[in-house]
């Protein structure tokens, strides 16, 4: 696929089925994701893959944040959240690994790579001919959902990629006119 095709064609996919991404197909995705611009080489990002009962426990997790910000959130609340993970057959959370007091890579800088190497994997999924979606949410802040995917402090949620191969229509794209976003100082 040309590059320039690629990056104007690739959208969002919010259905995804069954099958998830191959292991060769993973190995590129990663690849992608590790191409990420990243000052200092600190590589901070971590990739945590969920798929088969691995949904069904990154599930919980969700059902677990909505009870502990409500108990008394319904059967219905706490079944939803469970099942926000089955929505693709595999999720790959990207977890900016941040450390602290670097004065030549602040923490934004390092949320940001992180968030580039997210990119690469949506990228890359569009580019293998699979459906991708970057989710975030409350969840990607939840402290019981942090605590769960064993994150430091300092670390950060940065997407939930749901990956699949592509179920339904696809939309087609907006375009935008370049100009309308751009500052020029000549």
């Amino acid at each position: 696929m040309d590059a320039l095709a690629l990056l104007h064609e690739r959208s969002s996919m919010g259905k995804l089925t069954e099958p998830a991404p191959s292991a060769d197909q993973l190995s590129a995705i990663y690849q992608a994701a590790l191409r990420a611009p990243d000052h200092k080489e600190l590589r901070p990002w971590r990739f945590i893959e969920f798929s088969g009962e691995g949904r069904e426990r990154l599930g919980e997790l969700f059902a677990e944040a909505e009870f502990q910000e409500d108990p008394h959130a319904s059967d219905d609340t706490l079944n939803s959240a469970r099942k926000k993970p089955l929505r693709a057959p595999m999720i790959i959370a990207v977890i900016a690994k941040v450390t602290p007091d670097l004065p030549k890579v602040p923490k934004i800088e390092q949320v940001i790579s992180a968030g580039c190497a997210a990119h690469g994997i949506l990228l890359a999924a569009h580019a293998l001919g699979l459906g991708a979606m970057w989710r975030s949410g409350k969840y990607a802040f939840d402290p019981v959902v942090r605590k769960g995917l064993g994150l430091d402090e300092d670390d950060k949620v940065v997407a939930f990629t749901y990956l699949g191969s592509l179920a339904g229509r696809h939309k087609p794209v907006a375009t935008h006119n370049s100009a309308d976003f751009v500052e020029r100082w000549d």
